[in-house]
């Protein structure tokens, strides 16, 4: 039997707590909140299986889990000033652990106070350990002169060179590379880690990140350049590095009930139960197939009619599946397609997790105000009333026979 695939859990310590900035974790950078950020970072990466965040704070816990992660409740011990980040992930290590029922075999520090964490510096970190580093960090080049000021409460200011002789000034080139610790991701070997109890032991690889995304939040004036930043930063993270059109959707997966339907249900006498579908569907899932786009139906229920369905409308189903977006994601590892460049239309809170891993959520009309606000949603599709067919003339244009949009900065090539 093969072994199985290496476990990677993503840990976001984000205690209610905060002196700097108040409800600092909750705080908005480029209109999303810095621990739902440091969520969708972790879920983008390739190599993540799961993502915990660790609070004690409510508000904390609902942002979270509309970004995707599980929620472990951190206990007022750990919670207060002089509690340790490493505490907070031993603490969730073991919730993991006991809830799995084996020990994850990379675990991950990622802070929110690093906005601008990418989901390659996450799997950075994670490659590196799982290709044989004990521990990992991001870390940036760095060419600055240190100083430390050398005063006491009875010496006058000295300043002392850190990292260079003071008498002696090299040119740039001619001075060895420095790397700076961002405070963004950490990656350690779990077994390691619980021993020792730190996130450095053993070799510990050092994965280069892009300086210019370096910043951490721990006072106002940081938040604020954080803010003024994000419109740059967040537009490099799109496809292309700009706002992503309909060229940019490799494939679509579509929730059932209420998206391909009215959201209602008729049981006869028997306990079979109907329900009630818009023939225009039919010719939108047909216009995507036409078109060569991977297409998924994936519902929560256990029930004949979404077979049914699916069959009709000849494409794979995935039903009876209790965490959507674990489907979502393995899905998309077997199609070869990026959750970036997926459209995900749904109408439900267990679609949020999914909205959160897909580039293109879509929340039908008539979803919960929860889905609604939670997707970033680039159209609002009529429940139950062709919804697929508004989607599919969305991306193929009015004519649903036409070719479909092509973007030259974008590949078009299909799974």
């Amino acid at each position: 039997m093969r072994d199985p695939a290496p476990r990677v859990l993503a840990v976001i310590p984000a205690r209610g707590g905060s002196k700097g900035v108040p409800a600092k974790n909750l705080a908005e950078v480029g209109g999303v909140p810095l621990v739902a950020r440091a969520v969708r970072a972790c879920r983008s990466a390739r190599l993540v299986s799961e993502v915990l965040v660790s609070t004690d704070d409510p508000a904390i816990a609902e942002a979270a889990r509309a970004a995707g992660a599980t929620v472990v409740d951190r206990p007022a011990p750990l919670s207060g000033d002089t509690a340790t980040s490493e505490a907070a992930v031993l603490h969730a290590l073991d919730a993991d652990e006991a809830r799995h029922g084996r020990l994850a075999d990379v675990v991950l520090l990622v802070q929110c106070t690093s906005p601008f964490l990418t989901a390659d510096d996450v799997d950075g970190v994670t490659s590196a350990v799982l290709e044989g580093a004990d521990t990992a960090v991001t870390a940036a080049p760095f060419h600055g002169f240190l100083w430390r000021d050398l005063a006491t409460g009875a010496t006058p200011s000295s300043g002392h060179g850190v990292n260079h002789d003071a008498a002696h000034r090299p040119r740039r080139q001619d001075r060895p590379e420095d790397l700076l610790e961002t405070g963004a991701a950490y990656a350690m070997r779990a077994d390691g880690f619980r021993a020792v109890r730190h996130r450095f032991f053993g070799r510990t690889a050092l994965v280069r990140t892009d300086p210019a995304r370096v910043l951490e939040i721990d006072d106002p004036h940081e938040l604020a350049r954080a803010r003024a930043l994000a419109p740059l930063l967040d537009e490099d993270e799109a496809p292309g590095g700009s706002r992503p059109g309909p060229g940019d959707v490799d494939a679509v997966v579509l929730d059932f009930d209420g998206t391909q339907t009215d959201d209602t249900v008729q049981i006869d006498a028997e306990g079979r139960e109907r329900v009630s579908v818009h023939r225009g569907d039919g010719l939108g899932i047909a216009a995507l197939r036409d078109a060569g786009i991977p297409l998924l139906i994936l519902s929560t229920e256990q029930n004949p009619v979404v077979t049914a369905r699916a069959r009709k409308l000849r494409i794979p189903v995935l039903h009876g599946v209790d965490r959507k977006d674990e489907a979502l994601k393995q899905w998309c590892d077997e199609q070869g397609v990026d959750p970036a460049r997926v459209l995900y239309a749904g109408n439900d809170a267990n679609d949020l997790p999914c909205f959160a891993l897909a580039g293109w959520p879509v929340a039908v009309a008539g979803a919960h105000e929860p889905v609604r606000r939670a997707a970033r949603a680039v159209t609002t599709a009529p429940g139950g009333r062709g919804a697929v067919r508004e989607i599919a003339s969305w991306l193929l244009g009015p004519d649903l026979r036409s070719p479909r949009p092509t973007d030259p900065g974008h590949s078009t090539t299909r799974p």
